[in-house]
């Protein structure tokens, strides 16, 4: 499963033998503790918080030094456990940013094959509430549980192993465009994006209320990116790439290979970066 309505969640939880646990993965850029503020302020009944910085990453993990490597899957395993999430829960993800933020959880989770499932909130937050739904201060205390996970992270790629692939795969950059342009870099110490990559925005795969296309037009926005190659999906800490990776998933499309250290490693390795206007799409080259 990828994704679930705010109806179909609302279900879940008034059900008697209930097994979901809801985790509010709300994230700020260069606003640390904005995330848990919002949390304290008000969530869905029963959610957990995910600190992205704290819980879904590890300064020294696969993928330093950029901004968000992925810890070590034990330690990932041994939190879930703590906050009370076992290996029959189903797991919703949501954050209040189109799911950029959350799909890293759901990304994790899957790649881990987490027997119960995983989802993303479609529409996150605002579907929530914009379907009545309640929202909680109090923060739940559920006892440990059991949980088995995969011990190793797959279909990822670092640094090295990219820089000698270029050109040999399809490198998509799930930043702003302004961001892979180079027009403006708020965090990064370089402006622009890796060579061959093409600009594949995360926010053109939902419409204006932040729920996601329907399957047939994520895969024809994908489709014009391909050239028969394996794809490779960045951003610019490992986390928005997700967002491109559960698209191409509803999509029906192979998983994309995850760059996990994305920009903020290739940007403080000294490695070549490119700014301007991007490469002309695979299946424009073809109808020229």
């Amino acid at each position: 499963m990828t994704l679930i309505s705010a109806d179909d969640l609302d279900r879940r939880l008034g059900a008697a033998d209930d097994l979901t646990r809801v985790v509010d993965v709300r994230w700020y850029l260069l606003r640390p503790g904005a995330g848990r503020a919002a949390y304290d302020a008000g969530h869905i009944p029963g959610a957990v918080f995910a600190d992205l910085d704290r819980d879904l990453a590890d300064a020294n993990g696969l993928g330093a030094p950029g901004r968000h490597p992925l810890p070590d899957p034990e330690t990932f395993r041994r939190w879930l456990s703590a906050a009370g999430i076992g290996t029959h829960h189903f797991v919703v993800a949501y954050d209040d940013a189109a799911g950029t933020v959350a799909a890293r959880l759901w990304w994790m989770l899957d790649n881990l094959r987490h027997r119960g499932g995983v989802a993303l909130l479609d529409g996150g937050l605002a579907a929530w509430t914009a379907a009545g739904g309640l929202l909680e201060t109090a923060a739940p205390r559920y006892p440990a549980a059991e949980l088995d996970l995969a011990d190793s992270w797959t279909n990822v790629i670092e640094r090295r192993d990219l820089a000698g692939r270029l050109g040999s795969v399809t490198l998509l950059d799930a930043r702003a465009p302004e961001r892979y342009r180079g027009e403006v870099e708020p965090i990064d110490p370089l402006a622009g994006h890796i060579p061959t990559a093409m600009s594949a925005p995360a926010a053109d795969n939902v419409a204006g209320d932040g729920r996601f296309l329907a399957s047939t037009e994520l895969r024809a926005h994908y489709s014009k990116y391909s050239d028969g190659l394996p794809v490779v999906s960045y951003c610019g800490s490992g986390a928005t790439a997700c967002h491109n990776s559960l698209a191409m998933r509803i999509a029906g499309l192979p998983d994309p290979i995850l760059y996990v250290g994305s920009f903020s490693d290739w940007s403080r390795q000294g490695m070549p970066v490119v700014a301007g206007a991007e490469p002309v799409p695979a299946a424009e080259r073809r109808d020229g």
